[in-house]
This record gives structure tokens, sequence and C-alpha cells, in this order.
């Protein structure tokens, strides 16, 4: 199972398509390196390819993809903007919750899938070092050589003397007793995408036509149809169906030994996520802080993503003998991990920390920023004790 990395579907600036900033030399020359692997398979496979694997070859294919080359992409010089970017808060938090976890197992290990700049890692530690419940390795899968080097940066900048706990990998453990942690994580897997045509149900694949790439549509195969027909959606809803994250799901339920996998990530209960208002699907593409709806162009250069439906991730998890522990919004998790007790501790006579601190608290609870849409999930084996983020709001019966 390839590892994916995390990324941010927050508060953006929406774009059309047309008026998005213009692209370097550079920029275009890696780009169309990119569009001539995709044609070249797309030759090959007959003249079209699911939209999954063309997601997959665009963000993944190794040296070219939006996440195995160099171009920045977290922070304010890149496309988006993370939790963790904004700020050590939300891994002061989260790593309450950690201690948690590690304590009722009387240590442990933490595993992070897809860490991005290697800022939720770096600040995870410092905290969990102050905490005095530092794990006994963190583990990062990561398969992007630039985001490992990135990551490896970022972490002996902040923390240098924790630098010898981390190690990279590039396949998931046989086992691991801890926490896994995936922030960010899902929303970037490969997405099937589908419409509801009048005599049935169709899947988009992807074809080259007039100098560009274009949508085409074939008959849906079983499992798509099996999925999507008792939704009993109209006639022209197009969406998605993400099997990656939930394949992913399943393969950490089977290296999770002992201990919680929890999983943070923009999305909805099915229900929700196949509201008959949602017509057109929750795909979106982040490129320099401005986000449109158009995944075939930009390539190479643009972040791809997809909501995840956390009714699915909730069976994946329990249908591969994990316990459902918790779910919930990132603003209900964040307080119940003692956000408010962060926040009182902020000296209102330092202006500039003060108002720091504010703006994450905002940036991260408030329903129109991520406080709402942006969801927690949690996975237990052999991990009994309510966890410190569901106890005052817990959704599972929304799932």
């Amino acid at each position: 199972m390839p590892n994916y990395s995390s990324h941010h579907n927050g508060p953006t600036a929406r774009s059309d398509a047309r008026t998005l900033p213009p692209q370097s030399d550079e920029e275009q020359e890696h780009s169309d390196r990119l569009v001539r692997r995709v044609r070249e398979e797309i030759s090959r496979s007959g003249g079209a390819i699911p939209f999954a694997r063309f997601m997959q070859l665009v963000l993944y294919a190794p040296g070219l993809g939006y996440y195995a080359a160099g171009r920045r992409k977290f922070g304010a010089g890149g496309d988006f903007i993370t939790a963790p970017e904004l700020g050590p808060l939300f891994a002061r938090c989260l790593a309450r919750q950690c201690r948690q976890i590690l304590g009722a197992l009387a240590g442990g290990d933490i595993l992070e899938a897809g860490a991005g700049s290697g800022a939720l890692a770096a600040d995870l530690l410092i905290e969990l070092e102050s905490l005095g419940c530092l794990p006994r390795r963190y583990a990062i899968l990561e398969l992007s050589a630039e985001l490992r080097a990135r990551q490896a940066k970022t972490i002996k900048h902040r923390a240098p003397h924790l630098l010898s706990r981390v190690h990279w990998l590039d396949a998931p453990p046989a086992s691991i007793r801890g926490i896994i942690l995936g922030n960010e994580l899902l929303d970037a897997m490969p997405a099937v995408r589908f419409r509801v045509a009048p005599d049935g149900i169709r899947e988009l694949y992807v074809t080259w036509e007039n100098d560009r790439f274009a949508w085409q549509e074939k008959p849906a195969e079983r499992p798509v149809q099996a999925r999507v027909v008792p939704l009993a959606l109209a006639p022209g809803y197009t969406s998605e169906i993400n099997w990656h994250a939930e394949a992913w799901v399943r393969t950490m339920a089977d290296t999770l030994q002992q201990g919680v996998l929890l999983l943070i990530d923009y999305g909805f209960p099915r229900a929700e996520f196949y509201h008959p208002q949602r017509t057109d699907g929750t795909l979106m593409c982040h490129y320099r802080h401005r986000a449109h709806a158009n995944p075939l162009i930009l390539v190479g250069l643009q972040d791809i993503t997809a909501h995840v439906d956390f009714t699915g991730i909730a069976a994946a998890g329990t249908g591969a003998g994990l316990r459902l522990l918790g779910y919930t919004s990132q603003a209900a998790f964040l307080i119940g991990c003692g956000l408010e007790q962060l926040a009182a501790q902020s000296d209102p006579e330092n202006t500039r920390a003060h108002l720091e601190l504010t703006q994450q608290i905002k940036k991260l609870t408030l329903p129109h920023e991520m406080g709402e849409l942006y969801k927690v999930i949690a996975f237990g084996r052999g991990a009994g004790e309510p966890l410190l983020g569901f106890v005052a709001r817990d959704r599972r019966g929304r799932l």
C-alpha cells in the first residue's frame, strides 16, 4: 500500500480556473514532462484511464507527481496551509490525547503517515517531551524523498535533540503498538469519480482530446454500482468514492497490534457526503492558495483532493477488526484535549503571542474555518478507556 502525503482543503480563495496565476517556464516544463508520462499510459490503456489512476499519476508519479517533486506545497509560500502550519497549538492539544493513549499502554510508538512538512512531528515531539511521555520512537511513513528531506530539516531545526528518535519507513511496519496518526491524509488518496446518467451509473475516465486532457464516461463496474445505486441519487449527480482510503484503513488495522488509529480530515458521514444539493461532488484543486474544480489542468503543479466519506472509513476499520472509539468535529476534539486550558495560559500582556494564539484558535475551531468541516475518527485494538477528545461530544451515531 503506497503512502499518501497530507494536505489541506480548508478555507481558500475560490477561483475560476481561467484566472489562476500564470506558471513559470520551469513549472510549465515540469508539467509538460508529466503530461507526456500520463499520455503514454492513456495510449497503452486504449485511449482512456480511470480518473483514480489519473489522480494517482499526477500526484504521486515518481519524480514528477505533485507530491513526489520538489515544488513547495505547504505554508504561506505554497498552495495550502495545514493545521500544524498555523502554529503549535494543534500539536499541543493532540499531544494530550497521545499522552492518554501511551499512558494506558505503559508506553509505545507513534507512526505518522504522510507527515507533510514535518511541523506536526516536531511540535508533537516537543510537547510530549514537556509532558514526560515521549514515544519509544516516532516513525514517519513517507515515500517522497523530497518530503523526507524537508521533514528532517524541520525536526532538526525545531527539535534537534529529538531527531534521533525519528525514523522514516518505506512501507507500513509488520506491527505497531502505540498510535497510528494521519492528519489530512485520506483526502489525498486517488478517488473514483462517477456520474448518475438516466440509463445507469457511469464512471469517469480521462482521455487526451484536442491537445488537452478531457473526461470520458464508461459504464461503471459492479463495485461502483453496488455503492451508488442504493443512494438513489438523481440523474446528473456527480461525486466520488475513495476505495484507496478505505483500503488504507484496513492495511493499518492489520498493522495495529495494540493501540489507537487516529485520523483527522475534512469530510462528512455518508448521508451528508451524498447530500441531494452536493450535485458536483467534493473534488477540489489547490494552486497558490486558490481553489478551483478542474483537476485536468496544471498537471503536477496543483493539489487534488476529495472529501472523506467517514461512514465508509468507519465500516472499513470495524470490518477489519478494530473498535470504533469516537467520531467528532475537530473543534470538539481539540476542546476535549485541553484547548481552553492551553488558551488560558496565554499572557494577554504579550500582545503578539496572544494575538497569534487567538488566530490559531479561530482557524482551528470556528465553524466557517476548520472547526466543523474537519472531523476526527479513532479506532482501537486493546485500548478501552474513553478518549479525551471524544468525551464531550461524540458523533458516532451519525455515521
